[in-house]
């Protein structure tokens, strides 16, 4: 038997007069007046603005707009029973403004106390000195000072944030100086050919070609003869660049000259002893064969002076005339295996060892 309420699929019957409308008009459904103070509806809602709500009519899209509905901007409730301050101009702004300045102008002014640690101090963190000079990160150069291997003024530094003036104070690492300003030092293997000036009037090849496209002018340590290949220095450093050359400090220059023999075993000696010159006495610091080929010999010459050709003129005094010369270090410099007309950059530590060979 089927019901009058349902149909065959189990929903109600919403098409006809059937039991559903019947239970809406009984009372099953809630009065009016409650659904809408549960939830009122959209033309019924009204909006606070901060003051007296009318209940005159409202006309336009803007009276049911404001306070945020769609179409409206969106505005906040204002204190003081909704009056809002007057906005004030432009020039009255810069009146209050110069009013202001001319007030406080003549008062003095408080500095403010530095409380962090080492405020007091000037200069630069050691850290960062370090890591300019080129020996690494700062957090590599932190752990150079907490190893203990740097000193600043011949005192081991053994805290971090230590603040340091670079133009006055002597900082080493492991005992070497560092060149802390804006220092650059090359060395070059010097072709045979090349000029050793930085300029040559005439035209020819000479050590500025080399270094052309330096931002810093820099010039040559000592010189070689034309003819001479080896390794010559090229720096800003003016002071370390006097003390390399000055005989007073006794830098060694070593040098390997080809020769024709045979050669008698006293001419080493007579070498070291001094050989009459026409611009006095020259006196090599070391002498010895370091190949032999039949009659062809290469000898190496160490000597601190540095004086026009000595090392030519010293063999060809002794009786052998120099077929070849190069010189192989400077100090504690060596050519090594670089190329002829090669130029590098010298390390940290080979400048150190230059600063400490001349008691820089």
């Amino acid at each position: 038997m089927r019901s009058s309420g349902r149909n065959s699929s189990g929903r109600g019957d919403y098409r006809g007069t059937g039991g559903g409308a019947a239970r809406s008009r009984s009372g099953g459904q809630r009065d009016d007046g409650q659904k809408r103070a549960g939830k009122p509806r959209p033309e019924e809602r009204r909006y606070d603005m901060g003051g007296p709500v009318s209940d005159g009519p409202k006309k336009g899209r803007g009276a049911t707009a404001r306070g945020g509905a769609k179409g409206g901007p969106k505005q906040s409730p204002q204190r003081g029973g909704g009056r809002t301050a007057p906005a004030r101009s432009r020039e009255y702004e810069a009146r209050a403004e110069e009013r202001n300045r001319e007030r406080h102008a003549n008062k003095p002014r408080s500095s403010t106390p530095r409380t962090f640690p080492g405020a007091e101090q000037e200069g630069e963190r050691l850290q960062k000195v370090l890591a300019r000079a080129g020996y690494g990160s700062r957090r590599a150069c932190e752990e150079l000072i907490d190893q203990a291997r740097v000193e600043v003024n011949g005192e081991i530094v053994t805290e971090q944030g230590l603040r340091v003036d670079p133009a006055k104070d002597v900082i080493k690492v492991d005992g070497l100086t560092v060149a802390t300003q804006s220092y650059q030092f090359f060395a070059l293997n010097k072709p045979a050919g090349v000029v050793s000036t930085m300029e040559d009037p005439d035209g020819r090849q000479c050590l500025g070609d080399y270094v052309t496209n330096r931002e810093t002018r820099l010039f040559h340590v000592g010189r070689l003869d034309t003819e001479t290949e080896g390794i010559i220095l090229l720096t800003n450093h003016g002071e370390l660049a006097h003390r390399l050359t000055h005989p007073k400090y006794g830098v060694q220059k070593t040098y390997l000259a080809a020769i024709q023999g045979p050669l008698p075993r006293e001419v080493g000696k007579r070498l070291r002893e001094g050989i009459q010159l026409e611009d006095g006495y020259a006196r090599a610091d070391h002498f010895r064969v370091v190949e032999q080929t039949g009659k062809n010999y290469l000898v190496e010459v160490v000597l601190h002076e540095g004086r026009k050709h000595i090392v030519r003129r010293m063999l060809a005094e002794a009786g052998f005339p120099v077929d070849k010369l190069v010189r192989t270090a400077f100090g504690p410099i060596a050519l090594g295996d670089q190329k002829s007309g090669w130029l590098r950059r010298l390390s940290n530590t080979e400048v150190g060892m230059l600063m400490k060979e001349v008691g820089l």
